[in-house]
């Protein structure tokens, strides 16, 4: 056999025990977590959400970016987020839920597409929907078009708070504690948690 034909000859990986150690083991899921697909025209889909897990109330996205996050905790009082899905509660068990969208145009949208979904009752069993939250989608008062959608969408509500702009926040400062939108939201809902009408 020459040199070349042997230089030729196809390479083996070389396994060992050092370099079996160095794969990382998987952590997350190992299939498939189950989810409603929503609508063709649109909506929020469902999540079931396992039984035990019972929080006062649920922040539910109408779109990525809503402010959710931001929401739970600067307000806390045991609301919990499920990112944009509706919750399915095992029964018999009532879902609370708190709506959260930006007041552009596509946020506006969304909201407007779950509240046809709850009005409509192509939501899970069980859920009762507090109200919605519009966030301020940038400083200075919304365009007349925007405002008078906005309006339009609010009353397909129980309840609507208004977030205005905080420079702050989009600066990474701490949500200001005395901040008057954020206080009535929070005193609402913690009227709301503690078994108060929200009529």
């Amino acid at each position: 056999m020459t040199k070349s034909a042997r230089n030729d000859s196809p390479r083996r990986p070389v396994a060992d025990a050092s370099s079996a150690a160095a794969i990382t083991a998987a952590s997350g899921p190992h299939r498939p977590q189950p989810a409603t697909v929503p609508q063709p025209d649109g909506g929020l889909p469902a999540y079931p959400i396992p039984a035990g897990i019972e929080p006062s109330f649920w922040w539910v996205s109408c779109h990525g970016g809503a402010g959710t996050t931001t929401l739970a905790t600067a307000i806390g009082l045991g609301g919990a987020e499920t990112g944009g899905y509706w919750p399915a509660m095992p029964r018999p068990v009532l879902a609370r839920v708190v709506l959260v969208a930006r007041t552009h145009y596509y946020g506006l949208t969304r909201a407007q597409l779950a509240s046809r979904q709850w009005a409509s009752a192509q939501v899970p069993e069980g859920i009762e929907v507090l109200g919605l939250v519009q966030v301020a989608d940038a400083p200075g008062k919304l365009p007349r078009a925007l405002r008078e959608f906005a309006a339009l969408v609010a009353g397909g509500f129980p309840r609507v708070w208004e977030i205005p702009w905080v420079e702050d926040l989009r600066l990474g400062a701490p949500l200001p504690p005395d901040h008057p939108a954020f206080r009535r939201l929070g005193l609402d809902l913690h009227h709301i948690a503690s078994g108060g009408s929200h009529a």
